[in-house]
């Protein structure tokens, strides 16, 4: 006899009878809540971006590249491993031209480089410069006038040993 009213209860359990009334009411909160979820899920996304942003290591020493050519200046600014922070070029600077080649231009590039790398915590810095272009010494000036501690210059500029292979000899 318990079997039987076990199994009555249980389709009696499975088929609810409610009013058309109440479930219209509860399904319009749950949208709301889920709506207003999704607001605080996004909210919460960008606080937790901007806590990234602002919890990214600081890099106290790192590494400045100075590339300046007949054409161009290009400064790099890295960690102790190489991985980039920060860099300028003379084009991104807006120069243009034979314009990009001066000492102006590499002085501005240097500049901008060096604020975005103390931006990110950096203070002292290892220059090594390559190339044979009239920004050297202007980009080193103007790192330092940033704000950045200059601990050594190297000059990294490749020389040739023996210069090219010579044509062959005319034969007459």
């Amino acid at each position: 006899m318990s079997e039987e009213t076990t199994k009555q209860e249980a389709p009696a359990a499975a088929t609810p009878a409610a009013p058309t009334a109440a479930p219209a009411a509860p399904v319009a909160s749950e949208a709301a809540a889920i709506l207003s979820e999704g607001d605080d899920a996004k909210a919460k996304a960008a606080a937790d971006a901007k806590a990234r942003k602002s919890k990214a290591k600081s890099i106290p020493s790192g590494i400045a590249f100075v590339r300046s050519s007949f054409n161009n200046t290009i400064v790099s600014i890295t960690d102790a491993r190489g991985g980039v922070i920060a860099w300028s070029s003379a084009g991104k600077a807006g120069f243009r031209g034979s314009r990009k080649c001066t000492a102006f231009a590499a002085t501005m590039v240097a500049q901008d480089a060096a604020r975005q790398a103390v931006a990110k915590g950096m203070h002292e810095v290892e220059v090594r410069m390559q190339g044979a272009g009239a920004g050297r010494e202007s980009a080193v000036r103007a790192i330092q006038s940033a704000g950045i501690h200059i601990s050594m210059i190297r000059d990294c500029t490749p020389i040739a040993h023996n210069g090219c292979r010579a044509r062959k000899r005319r034969r007459v």
